[in-house]
């Protein structure tokens, strides 16, 4: 039997506005690794994200290197790692020459077709096609089929589709060329897998927030979302990137489409949210089994609002090792002396939002404001209607110069 690990979403190097996730993914990516082992897993996928930004700092990418070293095992254990919409192509197939000498298979471009052959460890990349590599393992007698779809804005899927008209033929002709690849490639004599970092639904239903932390995708000259049924028939599992949460997306499909989820909880909309890998263990011709490994690494993040700083207090005692965004009700603002004890009660605390007692909402503000005035003064009523206190200086500065990039001539 084949053993899965699905994982994706590393965003290494990400911060929490001015707070470090490094060693928190030191640990995630050290139990990612102790999990592959005790489980003994046959064949990693990780489905993009895996930096935070085209140009990640060097400890994030020796971090990268020093986790798939370790996750493959000296070259025993492929590797395939497609890029999401916060890699650049470039930068992730950059290391792919000697990557694939230990069985790690970047993939980040339509075009791209692996070199085939047998590494030394003995694992063979035995096809290649744009979008699909085929795998043999020296301890399984089957092949094993993946089709790749890495994250591309819509200018590069028209180049790669041939469309360039119709925004509304992307779905159906990602459809197809991934079907003509499954008729090509996919048979019950092997295991067939989907790799990919898109926004996908199932058709009809309304998609799933974004989390805070994420790029969207969802905006013009980004890519539509893409239905579940796009995924082709003859596929036994789909490992999907993007979204946060891990779930299964689409219950009623006739095979497991999963986001694996991000390892760590990156904003305040992940809040509490438990943190998994996918564990997948697949045979020819069979549906495959699927159950969710827990990752515990990484400090809690929490979203709490309170009525008074002394109840504030208390629960910051409570949780020490936590990263916290409060929300505290105030008749005006929050006063020099409350705020000095709370952030010297906690090194946590990310954002300390006051909360007027008995405000109006910003839309009730905004609607009742004198339309005549500009923009700046506009601002400021917003910023202090919604927060409970002034916009600073850097916030302002900030807005004058984007509305003068919006509006050259003023």
């Amino acid at each position: 039997m084949l053993k899965i690990l699905h994982t994706a979403d590393w965003h290494l190097g990400k911060r929490l506005q001015e707070f470090s996730r490094l060693e928190e993914q030191r640990a995630v990516c050290e139990e990612l690794i102790q999990r592959a082992e005790e489980q003994d897993v046959d064949l990693i996928l990780l489905a993009g994200d895996i930096f935070d930004t085209f140009n990640p700092n060097h400890e994030a990418v020796e971090l990268l290197y020093r986790t798939l070293r370790r996750l493959s095992k000296g070259g025993q254990r492929p590797i395939i790692a497609i890029s999401g919409n916060h890699d650049s192509t470039q930068f992730i197939e950059a290391p792919d020459p000697l990557a694939r000498e230990l069985g790690i298979l970047f993939y980040s471009r339509y075009d791209t077709v692996l070199p085939t052959g047998r590494l030394d460890s003995g694992i063979e990349i035995t096809a290649s096609a744009p979008g699909f590599v085929a795998l043999r393992l020296p301890q399984h007698p089957f092949p094993i089929r993946i089709l790749l779809a890495p994250y591309a804005n819509e200018v590069l899927l028209k180049r790669y589709l041939g469309e360039e008209d119709r925004e509304e033929a992307l779905r159906e002709l990602l459809k197809l060329r991934w079907q003509e690849l499954a008729d090509t490639y996919f048979d019950e004599k092997g295991v067939n897998l989907f790799i990919g970092h898109f926004f996908f639904i199932p058709e009809g239903a309304s998609p799933e927030p974004e989390p805070e932390s994420e790029r969207s995708i969802l905006h013009v000259g980004g890519t539509q979302a893409l239905f579940t049924s796009s995924i082709p028939a003859g596929t036994q599992y789909a490992a999907l990137g993007h979204l946060h949460r891990c779930h299964q997306v689409d219950p009623k499909s006739p095979f497991p489409i999963y986001y694996a989820g991000s390892p760590l909880a990156y904003s305040f909309s992940e809040a509490e949210q438990h943190k998994h890998a996918v564990l997948v263990k697949a045979l020819p011709g069979q549906k495959v089994h699927t159950e969710l490994v827990p990752l515990h690494s990484g400090r809690p993040l929490y979203r709490k609002r309170f009525q008074n700083t002394s109840e504030a207090l208390s629960w910051l005692e409570a949780h020490p090792d936590c990263l916290v965004e409060i929300t505290l009700c105030v008749e005006e603002a929050i006063d020099a002396v409350s705020r000095k004890q709370l952030l010297q009660a906690h090194p946590g605390i990310v954002h300390l939002i006051p909360e007027r007692q008995g405000q109006r909402s910003a839309t009730q503000a905004i609607r009742a404001a004198d339309l005549e005035k500009d923009m700046l003064s506009l601002f400021r009523m917003y910023v202090e209607s919604s927060q409970g206190q002034p916009p600073s200086e850097e916030l302002l500065t900030l807005f004058k110069e984007i509305t003068s990039q919006e509006n050259p001539s003023s």
